[in-house]
């Protein structure tokens, strides 16, 4: 996550670019809020580097900031939107996935690039070998959050024409549950591709789940991802120079 806001830092040197944690890693957002606010600032907005609207988004961030807030009366804070499903984030875990599969096959030459300088679907998906994903989740108490996050594995079916299916760390289904519908589908290569920002226990979760099937890298520092960041930084405000991620 470190690299990834140094790359959101990079791509915007007018901003005061700030990477905090909700919780397990420091500094923590209430430790941020209060250097923003002792450096000055009078406005930040907070960007969630979170894939759907569970419970950190819905409840424990804003019950944070509105603490912070109360704590550094001169400082407003803008909680913009989460980053995923985005598009542009199904389009980096097809990427993560393209990267996945031709390091599989080290005797072949690389790919084209395609559009956008992204490289277009590797050569074993179109040999007739059909590909299997199971796009592996955090997972939620929330039904509703659940059923956004099955958009994503839908999206990069319509993407890519590979067959899907979602799957959860922490709930059902399970990705021992998505492989078996995919095998049932005819699915022949299997691959997990974890909807993550950053690896961490519950990518090692899923690495135990299925360890004889190639796991896909999480979206990490990606070019797409920092274009969502600073596109849900933008949309909340009129563009302060203090950005909390």
């Amino acid at each position: 996550m470190h690299a990834v806001v140094s790359d959101v830092a990079a791509a915007r040197p007018d901003l005061d670019v700030r990477l905090a944690f909700l919780d397990l890693s420091t500094p923590s957002v209430e430790q941020v809020v209060a250097a923003v606010a002792a450096d000055g600032h009078s406005h930040a907005v907070v960007v969630p580097l979170l894939l759907g609207k569970a419970f950190h988004a819905r409840v424990d961030l804003p019950g944070l900031l509105a603490e912070a807030g109360a704590r550094h009366p001169r400082l407003r804070l803008t909680q913009a939107d989460v980053l995923g499903p985005d598009p542009r984030l199904v389009e980096a875990l097809r990427d993560r996935v393209v990267e996945s599969l031709t390091a599989e096959l080290p005797g072949e030459a690389s790919p084209a690039a395609g559009v956008g300088g992204r490289s277009p679907v590797a050569s074993p998906l179109t040999s007739g070998i059909r590909l299997g994903i199971a796009v592996a989740a955090v997972g939620s108490s929330s039904s509703a959050a659940n059923e956004r996050t099955a958009r994503v594995a839908r999206q990069l079916a319509a993407r890519t024409g590979w067959d899907t299916e979602i799957c959860f760390a922490t709930t059902e289904p399970t990705v021992t549950a998505a492989l078996s519908r995919l095998r049932a589908r005819g699915a022949e290569r299997l691959l997990v591709a974890p909807w993550f920002l950053a690896p961490g226990l519950l990518t090692d979760r899923l690495a135990n789940a299925a360890p004889d099937l190639t796991h896909a890298a999480a979206i990490g520092a990606h070019q797409l991802l920092v274009d969502v960041v600073l596109n849900r930084f933008d949309a909340p405000t009129s563009l302060p120079r203090t950005l909390t991620a």
